[in-house]
C-alpha cells in the first residue's frame, strides 16, 4: 500500500546557489531508480567521491529483504509460507518500526493489510474489474498487527493467510539506510530523495537550508503548484495523498489509502499530508497512518507527539483548505 508522493526538491537544476567554483567542485549529484521510483542524493564531499555504484548496490539487496515485488526476497517468502526464513537486520528493523507505528495509531497503519491491498489493486494484484465486498470482507479477519511477532529470529503468525506488505514504511526505511552509509563515509551535509520520501541533513554550502516544495493536491493538473515550501536541517518528511492515487470502478471514486479496520478505502475530506519527524522510515509509515485517520485525529495525535509534526491539506466545499501543528510552522520558507 504505497501513496503517491508529492515532492519536489527545489535547489536550481538540483544544484546549489550562491556557491563558489570550488565549492561546486565538491558537490556530487545522481539520480537513478529503486523500488519502482526514482531516487535522487546530492552530498558535498572534500574528496568528490561518488558513491553510486555503492547505493545501487545497497538498495538491490534492501529490495531483497522486504519488497513484495521480488520473488525471493525474505517478505515473499514469509507470505508463501516458506518454512525456516531467516530474517535480517533491515526486516526487523521495518517490522519493529511499523509495529510501534501500529501500536500508536490504534491499528491506522498495519503491515498486515496485505491481502487486502492485493484485492483492491494497490497491492501486487492488477486493478480490480469490480470489486467484490464478500471476498474482501472474508480477508479482513486476517488484517491486524496484533497477530503477528518475532521470535527467534522467525516471524510467527496466528494465521497462515497473514500477508505482510512493507511499502508503507520500506522507501522511507531505504532513506535512512542511505543516510547511515553517507553518514559512515564522513558525509556530512546531504539530500536524500527516494520517490519523495526525503530526509536532509547538514545545509548547503552557502549556510542556508535545504529546500522542498509542498504540492497542491490537483488531481488533473498539467504542471505542478505548492502550496508551500519548507526548509529542512537534520530531519525527514514524507508526504501521501490520495488525489492522484485512485481508480474508479461503477461510477465509485475509490482512495488509495485503505482502513486497515474496515477493508475499505478511506472516505473522508483530507486530501494529503505531510509530515516532519527524526527519520524518513517513521515519517513514511505516520503519512500512511494520517491519511486513515482523517484530519481531526491526525492533528489531536500530533499535539499529544511533539516530535511529529504535521501539514493537512483538504477539502472544504470544494476548495483546498489547510492547517498545520503548531511546530510546523518553524519549518515554512519565509524568503
Amino acid at each position: 500500500m504505497k501513496f503517491f508522493k508529492l515532492f519536489f526538491i527545489l535547489f536550481l537544476g538540483l544544484g546549489v546557489l550562491s556557491c563558489t567554483q570550488e565549492t561546486q567542485k565538491k558537490k556530487v549529484h545522481f539520480i537513478g531508480e529503486a523500488q519502482g521510483t526514482y531516487y535522487a542524493i546530492t552530498y558535498f564531499d572534500n574528496h568528490n567521491r561518488n558513491f553510486q555504484e555503492e547505493i545501487d548496490s545497497i538498495l538491490i539487496a534492501f529490495d531483497q529483504s522486504v519488497s513484495v515485488y521480488q520473488p525471493n526476497s525474505i517478505v515473499s517468502r514469509i507470505n508463501r509460507n516458506e518454512k525456516d526464513v531467516q530474517l535480517d537486520d533491515w526486516f526487523i528493523g521495518n517490522f519493529e518500526l511499523a509495529q510501534e507505528v501500529s501500536s500508536q495509531t490504534e491499528g491506522s497503519f498495519d503491515i498486515t493489510i496485505a491481502p487486502i491491498a492485493n484485492i483492491w489493486g494497490f497491492g501486487t494484484f492488477e486493478k480490480p474489474d469490480s470489486v467484490n465486498t464478500q471476498l474482501i470482507d472474508s480477508l479482513k479477519q486476517y488484517v491486524d498487527y496484533r497477530k503477528v511477532k518475532i521470535l527467534n529470529n522467525k516471524l510467527v503468525k496466528e494465521n497462515s493467510s497473514i500477508q505482510i506488505n512493507f511499502n508503507a514504511i520500506a522507501q522511507g526505511y531505504a532513506v535512512d539506510v542511505l543516510a547511515d552509509f553517507l553518514i559512515s563515509k564522513s558525509i556530512k551535509h546531504f539530500l536524500i530523495d527516494i520517490g519523495g520520501e526525503i530526509y536532509a541533513k547538514g545545509q548547503k554550502p552557502d549556510g542556508k537550508a535545504w529546500k522542498i516544495g509542498l504540492e497542491m493536491p490537483e488531481e488533473n493538473a498539467e504542471s505542478r503548484s505548492y502550496n508551500q515550501v519548507i526548509k529542512l536541517h537534520n530531519q525527514a518528511v514524507a508526504t501521501s495523498g490520495n488525489y492522484r492515487k485512485f481508480y474508479i470502478i461503477d461510477g465509485v471514486k475509490y482512495a488509495h489509502s485503505l482502513n486497515p479496520k474496515t477493508a475499505y478505502p478511506v472516505r473522508h475530506s483530507l486530501l494529503s499530508v505531510t509530515v516532519i519527524t527524526k527519520n524518513a522510515a517513521l515519517a513514511d509509515a505516520y503519512a500512511t497512518a494520517f491519511m486513515v485517520m482523517g484530519v481531526e485525529k491526525t492533528m489531536l495525535f500530533a499535539t499529544n507527539h511533539p516530535l511529529i509534526e504535521v501539514y493537512l491539506m483538504y477539502d472544504k466545499n470544494g476548495g483546498v483548505e489547510t492547517v498545520m501543528s503548531d511546530g510546523f510552522e518553524k519549518y515554512i520558507d519565509v524568503e
